[in-house]
């Protein structure tokens, strides 16, 4: 297997997203290198990357939110299957099908680039387009002429994962 690094063409040229996806690259191959040790260690450092990946996700999750994407959008989508095969990797793994987390970390790191390139590099020139800011949820240039519930407030409305690609 190949060892899973950092390259460069996961760059969104957005801060926190782009420190968000290194650290995700960062467990898959502490993962990685786990391997060939101990089951303690290979579960301790999975289970470290799984809780980094429910934030991760949960993090875009929120600024799409924010944005005005419906709670089922695909990108939203892909997260949610990514988490249910990390977590039954995990239960079959502790049940003795130990090769899976090292058949799982390829394809996981394969998945992961099409998807930063596409959805997350959509969400990035999203952001970018509205001015928001991912730290007090505040769009400098919001969207014009877009849906409005009764109080007056944007609703949801975008379905999309944030790129044409999706």
């Amino acid at each position: 297997m190949a060892d899973i690094v950092w390259n460069d063409q996961l760059l969104n040229h957005h801060a926190e997203m782009d420190t968000t996806h290194r650290e995700f690259v960062d467990h898959l191959a502490q993962v990685q290198a786990a391997l060939e040790g101990p089951q303690e260690e290979l579960l301790a450092r999975y289970d470290a990357m799984v809780a980094h990946t429910i934030e991760h996700f949960a993090q875009e999750d929120r600024w799409m939110k924010d944005l005005g994407f419906t709670e089922s959008n695909c990108h939203s989508s892909q997260h949610g299957q990514v988490l249910a095969v990390i977590h039954e990797v995990r239960r079959q793994h502790v049940e003795g099908q130990s090769d899976l987390i090292g058949r799982l970390l390829p394809e996981l790191m394969a998945w992961f680039e099409n998807h930063a390139q596409a959805a997350d590099a959509g969400l990035a020139a999203s952001m970018e387009e509205v001015g928001y800011d991912v730290r007090s949820g505040v769009m400098t240039n919001p969207p014009r002429g877009g849906a409005t519930g009764e109080d007056g407030e944007p609703v949801a409305e975008n379905s999309g994962c944030g790129s044409s690609s999706c």
